[in-house]
């Protein structure tokens, strides 16, 4: 019986620990950038500038992602890591200066690019840096990170915004992400030299990875589905008087995440991916329906736990079969064409989510959902069969 390979080598914890910080400030600012431009004491803007404050990020996010693997492959993910990082670090300092509007949307799109950037690539490395029998496994603990920096972003942002000035958070974003770069510089990872070819017209594959795309639209549809989590449940909490209560639904949802995460990792490496990804959206699900009927603390915050418990195991699942279903070296590929549906996903919800909401209100909106995630089961079914049927 061979020994298995680690998975918690210096590299792996430093790009984790790194990711954790990089997603902590995108969500702590996704959280203060609206409220900056509303305050009389920010900008003092409209409700409509701050929405684009907010959708300017993603939307130069989302172009980066099909440009991220022809990058990778040119320059090399060490060194893409370490600029991309480097520039996402810089960009947060700069909140400090951005006192107009126009300054700040220049801002926010400029650091959309490197946050696109700096993503793929920790991604792409991180699957290089894990065995690849453990790969389930590895990429779960990994996305930890993400999910852990979803509860502390907004927390750390709502608990110094009253009794702190913008510039010294900014300030204090800053210093978190200079923290993240020194992670980043210690990473180490196998790259084989570029080979140089002969000039050629750019090719679709240069911006997508083909073989990873339906699993990515999976991605999509799920991410889809948690934009009205993400966006709608402190307005929903509110409405049904439990505001208070809200701030702990994403504290309550980490947890049972992380409950969790060890065993089904093992478990999609040892049975499959079918074993984790559907139980994990009918859980998801369950919770969607648990929310649809919430009228208590108690049931907002159960509806918590087993949002955690199902979306937060989907995320690292979808993304090691688009990077399973591409060949190894385009694995930078594989991850960019991942997130960017799954970021095109985040923003088409977040926006057609508010409309429906506003005819069929948010409680129906969430059983809704609950109905729409057992579609997806079965399109999940049909493409995990259409890729096997080809592969044999």
């Amino acid at each position: 019986m061979t020994e298995k390979r680690p998975i918690w080598t210096k590299s792996f914890i430093n790009i984790s620990i790194s990711t954790f910080f990089i997603f902590a400030v995108f969500y702590a600012l996704l959280t203060l950038v609206p409220i900056y431009v509303l305050d009389k004491d920010g900008l003092g803007g409209t409700a409509a500038e701050s929405g684009i404050a907010v959708s300017i990020f993603l939307v130069s996010a989302i172009i980066m992602r099909f440009f991220a693997g022809l990058i990778l492959e040119k320059f090399g993910k060490r060194k893409i890591l370490v600029l991309s990082v480097l520039l996402f670090a810089i960009s947060t300092f700069l909140y400090m200066f951005a006192t107009g509007l126009p300054a700040l949307l220049m801002l926010r799109f400029f650091q959309g690019i490197w946050f696109s950037l700096v993503t793929t690539v920790a991604g792409a490395i991180a699957a290089d840096l894990v065995p690849p029998e453990r790969r389930g496994e590895g990429l779960g603990y990994y996305g930890i990170a993400m999910n852990l920096a979803v509860v502390a972003g907004p927390f750390l942002a709502l608990t110094l915004q009253p009794f702190v000035a913008y510039r010294t958070i900014f300030l204090i974003f800053g210093i978190i992400m200079a923290v993240g770069f020194l992670c980043a510089l210690s990473v180490r990872v196998e790259e084989k030299p570029a080979i140089k070819s002969e000039k050629r017209r750019l090719a679709f594959s240069d911006f997508i990875e083909i073989k990873s795309l339906p699993v990515a639209s999976v991605g999509f549809l799920i991410s889809f589905v948690y934009a009205s989590i993400i966006t709608f449940i402190s307005v929903y909490a509110e409405s049904l008087g439990l505001l208070q209560t809200a701030s702990f639904f994403f504290v309550v949802y980490a947890v049972a995440m992380l409950l969790v995460r060890p065993f089904t990792g093992r478990l999609f490496d040892m049975r499959g991916p079918d074993i984790v990804i559907i139980p994990s959206c009918i859980i998801f699900a369950i919770g969607l329906l648990s929310l649809s009927f919430t009228h208590t603390w108690w049931m907002l915050l159960l509806s918590g736990a087993l949002v955690g418990l199902g979306y937060g195991t989907l995320l690292p699942s979808f993304q090691t079969l688009a990077i399973q279903a591409a060949d190894k070296h385009r694995s930078g590929y594989a991850t960019g064409t991942f997130f960017a549906l799954f970021d095109s996903g985040m923003a088409v919800g977040a926006v057609s989510l508010g409309v429906i909401a506003g005819f069929l209100g948010y409680s129906n909106l969430y059983l809704a959902l609950a109905a729409a995630l057992v579609a997806i089961i079965f399109y999940y079914k049909w493409i995990m069969t259409k890729h096997k049927n080809s592969v044999n």
